[in-house]
């Protein structure tokens, strides 16, 4: 019975264990919705810093930890007059990193809700995130 016990948590501890490694991410973009940047970060390492621009008044971009589920060279935003969306990596409910035209407004808040970034910079995380694999990144947006 005792064999059986410490059998039973000694297999418990060591799926806690490998469901915990299993949230840990190979690459992971964090949001800075306060001093708009993002942080990317590759196996612990800062690998890049870039300006974005996040939701305006009026608008939010949701706080939290994602996968992405879906990439797109280029997407069309079906909500926003069909507005390019460049190297779109889509995060949580519609929300999206993507690149943007409006360079000159990065650093400021000044989107719809989603994170933009300068094109060629989305073009590099857009390629990270296929490289590495969406189940092996995360997005981390916070105040």
């Amino acid at each position: 019975m005792k064999k059986s016990l410490l059998f039973a948590a000694a297999l418990a501890a060591a799926m806690a264990g490998s469901m915990a490694s299993g949230w840990a991410a190979a690459l992971v973009a964090t949001v800075d919705v306060a001093a708009q940047k993002m942080t990317v970060t590759k196996h612990g390492q800062v690998i890049y810093e870039w300006d974005v621009s996040t939701a305006r008044r009026g608008y939010i971009t949701p706080r939290g930890e994602w996968r992405p589920y879906r990439q797109h060279v280029m997407w069309r935003s079906r909500k926003y007059d069909n507005a390019p969306m460049p190297y779109a990596v889509f995060y949580h409910a519609g929300y999206a990193i993507h690149g943007t035209t409006a360079v000159g407004r990065l650093g400021t808040p000044a989107s719809h809700g989603c994170v933009r970034l300068m094109t060629s910079n989305a073009k590099i995380f857009h390629d990270l995130v296929k490289e590495i694999g969406p189940g092996n990144t995360r997005v981390v947006v916070v105040n």
